[in-house]
């Protein structure tokens, strides 16, 4: 592991490991954004005792005479009678809100599902002046790929358990928060299926809520995951007058939580011991949701560091209770003709099956309950690799769900970040390459021209590469576009007469 490096800022600081220039220069930003804001919440000190209006989006400052760091009433709140935008609350209501990806909970979800994923314009972007075509490309999209993804799901029970096993969380926490002191209402949303990001929103305003912590249920931050419902998020606050005014902080990362680096520890060591009947030998294999390589070179999405430092921190847990199994990462689910972050987990299997493993133990790393991708990708799809591939003995570690370590240490990381709303959160467990802070913030930083982020199916480029599979995507793509143009023109076609394009 690299040496960490630390900077004040003010009363709060902010770590930093593992220093790429790219990476690096934009947590730099960041840092001097939030230097900013200690010197705003500094000027707050003196008009705190005068009583004057607090700035929106701070909490309540309880300056001291001299001046020192501010004190904060329990989790930093506002006290008794709090205004909101034109609201006026009389009691104060902290709020959770997990997010998640969001999963069809029956097989006729199923379509609309893909729909909704497809219709966002973070998965399909289209060349500036077809953004027209975004909705009949994802009818055409979800109509083509839904009778596979159908198949998938009813090999699983007829539904993705998604939402079931986050509304269990959203309930643990809850309670761990309540075992804490904190009385605390946990709201859960989904970006493309119920209960939707907006109908959560909808209740924490209904609800008064004054105070706001947004937990999104990916231990690693990416643009694509976290990033995609922050963009959404921001969007609702700013047309919001409630909303915009309503104090809140962003967990975006978590991977390097003790409780979530011991849980993981203890599920692998646990299945490790059960499963092989000589565990030493077994393959610990790490399997991530993969991103397109243009997020990471192109955006400076920090998603691939974050990955490698949790498998680091996750196998050193490991390590010191004396299982000193090999491991390796690989990156799973993969779509479209661009390039995403490799090694690929399939490839990988058969790799490893080429070398003479026998024992191979997966670990779902970037995954915190079961659905879809460790449900039927790992273990069905890439369990038949595996014995296709010369592995003999296959184990696969549960996903983490509502473990109380991991669920306890979530409550702990709320706690922690209640008192620090809008600045980065001050003790050394909370910090991560994408620090605490408000929405706008982190995506000024790892976001900043929401426009041009690439995304996975690369429609808006043109040209050719080395990759015969672009080529043939892009040439796919492109006759798409056309036939879609020609039938929206006319008003009659193939796609229409197969009810593709109402």
């Amino acid at each position: 592991m690299s040496s960490h490096a630390s900077r004040l800022i003010g009363t709060p600081y902010l770590k930093i490991e593992k220093h790429d220039h790219k990476n690096s220069s934009k947590r730099a930003a960041l840092m001097v954004s939030k230097a900013q804001t200690s010197v705003r919440m500094g000027s707050l000190r003196a008009r705190a005792t005068k009583g004057e209006q607090r700035g929106p989006g701070f909490p309540r400052a309880v300056a001291s005479e001299s001046g020192e760091d501010l004190q904060m009433d329990s989790l930093g709140s506002p006290a008794m009678g709090v205004t909101v935008g034109d609201v006026s609350v009389a009691t104060e209501r902290v709020g959770v809100l997990l997010l998640n990806l969001g999963g069809p909970e029956t097989l006729d979800d199923v379509r609309p599902f893909l729909y909704n994923l497809f219709a966002d314009p973070d998965i399909i972007r289209l060349p500036s002046g077809l953004g027209w075509l975004q909705k009949p490309l994802a009818t055409l999209v979800s109509s083509l790929r839904a009778p596979k993804s159908m198949e998938a799901y009813k090999s699983i029970g007829g539904g993705s358990p998604l939402r079931q096993i986050t509304e269990e969380q959203a309930d643990a926490l809850k309670e761990a928060l309540r075992d804490l002191g904190q009385e605390v209402e946990v709201y859960v949303g989904m970006r493309y299926w119920y209960p939707f990001t907006e109908d959560a929103i909808a209740q924490i305003k209904e609800d008064r809520v004054t105070k706001l912590v947004v937990l999104p249920l990916y231990p690693q931050f990416s643009i694509s995951t976290s990033g995609s419902s922050l963009r959404l998020l921001e969007q609702l606050f700013r047309e919001d007058d409630y909303l915009i005014n309503m104090p809140h902080t962003v967990i975006p990362s978590w991977y390097q939580r003790p409780g979530y680096i011991q849980s993981m520890a203890d599920l692998i060591v646990d299945e490790r011991n059960k499963v092989f009947e000589d565990p030493d030998k077994a393959m610990i294999f790490f399997s991530a949701h993969g991103v397109p390589v243009s997020y990471v070179e192109e955006a400076g999405d920090p998603y691939k560091e974050e990955m490698e430092e949790c498998v680091d921190l996750i196998m050193a847990e490991v390590k010191r209770r004396g299982a000193n199994n090999p491991h390796t990462l690989a990156y799973q689910s993969r779509v479209g003709p661009v390039e995403w972050l490799q090694p690929y987990t399939d490839t990988t299997i058969e790799m490893l099956g080429e070398q003479g493993v026998k024992d191979l133990l997966a670990v779902p790393v970037s995954f915190v309950s079961e659905h879809i991708e460790t449900l039927e990708e790992i273990d069905m799809e890439y369990r038949e690799l595996a014995e296709e591939s010369g592995i003999a003995n296959w184990g696969r570690v549960p996903a983490l769900n509502v473990n109380p370590i991991f669920i306890n240490d979530l409550a702990q990381a709320v706690v922690e970040a209640m008192p620090y709303v809008g600045v980065i959160a001050a003790t050394d467990a909370s910090n991560s390459l994408v620090p605490n802070g408000k929405i706008d913030d982190l995506l000024e930083v790892y976001d900043r021209d929401r426009s041009v982020l690439p995304a996975p199916v690369a429609v808006w480029e043109w040209g050719f590469t080395k990759s015969a599979e672009t080529w043939n995507g892009r040439f796919a793509i492109g006759g798409v576009i056309s036939l879609l143009v020609l039938e929206i023109m006319t008003g009659s076609g193939v796609l229409r007469n197969f009810g593709f394009l109402q």
